[in-house]
């Protein structure tokens, strides 16, 4: 069974930072691109971030480029997102996800149950 745990969300002021991690399980990892993406409250899944599978591209969506870091560890099944400079703008239920279709997409056929983010001063 897939399976994909996110963690490390949480409350932070505006120009804060977090890390999330998200491990993964019931599959092998380093044959999948991964990514992340959000959903704020009354909207629709945005785009994040890609990971390659040996993490030779990354690609992010261009309001967090700049600001949001993308990373994996194949040998512990973990995938990261290192945010900082953190705006209201980027409260959101985040969730990890195994990657399909085009890699700058917000297309996967698994996904985790998300880790809050909320930022408000």
């Amino acid at each position: 069974e897939v399976q994909l745990v996110e963690s490390g969300g949480g409350m932070v002021q505006p120009g804060g930072s977090l890390r999330l991690s998200c491990v993964a399980s019931g599959f092998t990892f380093s044959l999948y691109s991964m990514r992340w993406v959000r959903q704020a409250p009354g909207k629709g899944p945005e785009w994040v971030s890609s990971i390659s599978i040996t993490c030779r591209t990354t690609s992010y969506a261009d309001s967090v480029k700049g600001r949001f870091t993308v990373s994996r560890d194949n040998a512990k099944n973990t995938l990261f997102l290192q945010m900082s400079s953190l705006k209201s703008d980027d409260t959101a239920r985040y969730y990890c996800a195994r990657a399909t279709g085009r890699f700058d997409s917000n297309d996967y056929d698994y996904r985790g149950q998300g880790t809050q983010v909320t930022v408000s001063s």
